[in-house]
């Protein structure tokens, strides 16, 4: 059975820092290219940021580039976001996603506040 679960986000001043971990369980975690996304209250799910399964070539949205760091650890099956800089924008709940081929994952989703 396939586990996705996201974990590290809470509550933080603007100006502040978060790391967000995705913890995968139950598949081939390196054959799997690995994305983050987000969806704030009354807005669509966005693509935050992505890895790839091989080589670790990374991409971000515009709103997010120079502030967050994507990366992954395949000997500890899991994936990060580390969130610098954060602004209240960036308050939402994030998603780990997981891709191989024509399967895909989604996990439960982690709140993210940004807030003085």
């Amino acid at each position: 059975q396939v586990h996705v679960v996201e974990s590290g986000g809470g509550l933080v001043q603007p100006g502040g820092s978060l790391r967000l971990s995705c913890t995968v369980s139950g598949l081939p975690f390196s054959n799997y290219a690995m994305r983050w996304y987000r969806q704030a209250p009354g807005n669509e799910r966005e693509l935050v940021a992505a890895i790839a399964s091989v080589g670790g070539s990374t991409n971000y949205a515009d709103s997010v580039k120079g502030r967050f760091t994507i990366s992954r650890d395949n000997a500890k099956n899991t994936m990060y976001l580390q969130m610098d800089s954060l602004k209240p924008e960036d308050t939402a709940v994030y998603y780990c996603y997981a891709k191989s081929n024509n399967v895909a994952y989604w996990g439960q989703g982690t709140q993210v506040a940004v807030s003085s």
